[in-house]
């Protein structure tokens, strides 16, 4: 809790994976990718609750072992390849209310983005409760090598163009302005504001700012050990 707000963790990981098969219960520097997520939120001095999002038994058993609730699986049709994110974050605050629990601010939290510094999580967190007249938070990492002004794409006669129009004729990342992507070491919002846009990019959101090393999701065996190799010279 945090100036009288409840907070509710969620951490999604559902079982089927294409890129990389069992990915959140793959061994990462000695420890499933799911328990590195686990342990950052068992050391948040402000969440109230973490609950464990997913439809697979062997993940559920996972995270038991971590001392983390898994008190209901999510439902098939929730943890399909298409089915959206938000589905799945609506279903534990649907299920929580049933039983009268109730929160102020809800944050999910990706097993797949693992490299979280020690404080980020209750910063966020405090960042977002602080600007009360926000609504939700997104961590965002600096875009480098793949500036969406330099990105190009092969059009439908197989010919190179700009991917989007570079209307200041930039030839360099260099010559760019900033550009960021979220990625999931946190977002964060007020629970109503979620119920009501299903979404964490609203009107009033504000980032939450990673270093780059940070900036990695896993989605393939490279991400994966890309994210191994930097998470062992960091810990």
């Amino acid at each position: 809790m945090y100036k009288e707000k409840k907070i509710l963790a969620i951490i999604p990981a559902r079982g089927g994976s294409k890129g990389l098969e069992k990915k959140n219960i793959k061994p990462l520097n000695g420890k499933p990718l799911i328990t590195w997520t686990i342990e950052k939120a068992q050391n948040s001095k402000l969440i109230d609750t973490i609950i464990v999002s997913t439809d697979c038994k062997e993940i559920a058993d996972v995270a038991r072992k971590s001392l983390v609730e898994v008190p209901f699986l999510r439902p098939s049709k929730l943890a399909q390849d298409s089915s959206p994110t938000y589905e799945a974050v609506l279903h534990v605050v649907s299920e929580l209310e049933k039983n009268d629990l109730f929160f102020d601010y809800l944050i999910l939290l990706e097993p797949t983005s693992p490299m979280r510094k020690k404080n980020d999580i209750d910063e966020a967190i405090k960042k977002l409760i602080d600007n009360e007249n926000m609504d939700s938070l997104i961590s965002v990492g600096e875009v480098h090598t793949e500036h969406p002004q330099v990105v190009k794409k092969i059009n439908s006669q197989g010919l190179v163009e700009p991917y989007v129009e570079n209307k200041s004729k930039i030839h360099q990342r260099q010559q760019a302005d900033e550009a960021y992507f979220p990625y999931g070491v946190i977002y964060a919002c007020k629970v109503d504001s979620y119920k009501s846009e299903k979404s964490f990019y609203l009107e009033n959101t504000i980032p939450f700012l990673i270093e780059r090393w940070q900036c990695f999701e896993i989605d393939d065996l490279i991400d994966f050990q890309i994210t191994e190799l930097i998470n062992s010279k960091n810990n």
